[in-house]
């Protein structure tokens, strides 16, 4: 089988030939990480909430099968974002208000993984409700960087990332809304993906058409990240926006060699400050894939928009899905929360037609945009992984944010162009702390992505460098 050392180091997809060959077991690998997480977890709080009994009665009822029908991932287990609903298990939220709860049945995506062959084993630390790109919350604590255990893993998924860099999981399931997955996982040194609108279906909740949040995958290079894709993706006739399976895994675009023509790269995609050394390792990233023949230009679409844009729809998302929560319960809410819901409550009807018609905009001016250029490049954050008791990034290189979520605007600007992006690790910071590139392709563009992210991913050499054992501070 290979000792827990070779395992927990092993690609997912290397992982998954060796289930599909019958050299090991979904029960060997929850073995693995029941190990694993008592050596490290501890450190980092990134799975708070365990269920090995579940995932070996999962695991029992999977290795029943002939080993061909037992979907895509085999028996490969892996952790879901304590935002989502897994049958049977505590789902808190990160939230004292469901601090006890017990999902009476999972989110879609959740289904289609486990009906993929995935096996649940563990739910991933998460802020409250999500809000905030700091891993933290009043039931379990924070989440702690594995590079640097002062410094803060970002969020929302920010224990499915630290997981991922530890090494007690070999893939893990987040969502993004302002980056929810690309921060922590520039923040870890792991991949974390933000799949088109649709191409993860979910459980609606609160308004059919929410789309600000998609469900995507998180791992630790671009091949497994696309395996967990394919396992994530397809429709359901519960979420009307969610979109067919295609004819081509994304397994096998990261696996192509399609290469893009022209990139554009943008230290900051003209709306936000960056710092100088982020900026200075992206740059230095985007422009090694010139050594490929590919021009490399600096450019970005016009984005001006994004702060006001992103400041009413998301307060709105928060009005429509938490206002019930801030009526009953609002006691037990961080103050974030709700601030974000009473925004939403004073929107009027005027400022969502506004904030409706710019990003209708901002998406058409990108596309355009994507008529020149195959990919876009920019940093995945703003800033290194800052200290654990900053609850957010206040300022960045002299300039003063007006809230606590304007830091993100990098990313929250192409969440609300429509597009798929990613963040792939591109270097680390004179003092070792890891940066993440952000790699963008037009709506439905998961393939080009995915096909030019691996490609990076082989000139820049970074690949093996997680898992870690977790780092006190230098």
């Amino acid at each position: 089988m290979g000792s827990d050392q070779e395992l927990v180091r092993a690609t997912a997809c290397a992982v998954v030939d060796k289930l599909k060959a019958g050299e090991i077991t979904p029960l060997d690998l929850l073995d693995v990480l029941e190990r694993r997480i008592g050596q490290v977890d501890g450190k980092v709080n990134a799975l708070p909430t365990l269920c090995f009994d579940r995932a070996r009665d999962h695991a029992r009822a999977l290795m029943k099968k002939p080993a061909g029908e037992r979907g895509l991932l085999a028996g490969l287990p892996l952790p879901i974002k304590d935002l989502t609903n897994v049958e049977g298990v505590r789902t808190t939220q990160g939230s004292p208000i469901y601090r006890d709860t017990i999902s009476a049945r999972s989110d879609i995506v959740v289904e289609h993984l486990e009906a993929n062959g995935g096996v649940i084993y563990a739910k991933s630390n998460t802020p409250e409700f999500g809000a905030g790109a700091n891993t933290f919350n009043e039931v379990f604590g924070p989440t702690l960087n594995p590079w640097d255990l002062t410094r803060s893993a970002a969020g929302s998924s920010g224990g499915a990332a630290v997981a991922l860099a530890t090494g007690t999981a070999w893939l893990a399931h987040g969502s993004d809304m302002g980056g929810s997955l690309r921060n922590p996982a520039s923040f870890c040194g792991i991949v974390g993906m933000r799949p088109s609108i649709g191409r993860v279906a979910h459980s609606p909740a609160f308004k059919i058409d929410r789309n600000l949040t998609v469900h995507g995958p998180m791992a630790r290079n671009i091949e497994d990240a696309a395996l967990l894709l394919d396992a994530m993706s397809g429709e359901h006739p519960a979420d009307p926006l969610s979109l067919p399976v295609l004819p081509t895994s994304f397994l096998s675009a990261a696996r192509s060699g399609e290469r893009p023509k022209r990139i554009a790269y943008s230290p900051d995609l003209g709306i936000t400050p960056v710092d100088p050394e982020v900026a200075a390792i992206t740059r230095k990233a985007a422009e090694r894939f010139a050594e490929a023949g590919v021009i490399v230009e600096e450019a970005h679409p016009d984005l001006r928009e994004a702060h006001e844009c992103f400041h009413v729809l998301r307060a709105f998302d928060f009005a429509i899905s938490k206002a019930a929560l801030l009526r009953t319960k609002r006691d037990q809410l961080k103050p974030e929360v709700i601030w974000n819901i009473e925004e939403g409550l004073k929107l009027s009807v005027e400022q969502l037609e506004r904030a409706e018609a710019q990003r209708v905009a901002m998406a058409a001016r990108t596309l355009e945009f994507f008529k020149t250029y195959d990919l876009l490049l920019a940093p995945a954050t703003i800033v290194a992984p800052f200290p654990v008791e900053n609850r957010y990034v206040a300022e960045c290189a002299g300039v003063k944010f007006d809230n606590y979520v304007q830091w993100l605007a990098i990313v929250y600007a192409i969440t609300l162009a429509c597009c798929p992006a990613l963040s792939l690790p591109c270097g680390f910071t004179a003092s070792g702390l890891p940066v993440g590139l952000q790699i963008v392709a037009p709506s439905r563009g998961e393939a080009q992505l995915l096909a030019g992210a691996k490609m990076l991913e082989d000139i820049l050499g970074i690949r093996g460098t997680t898992p870690i054992d977790p780092r006190p501070a230098k």
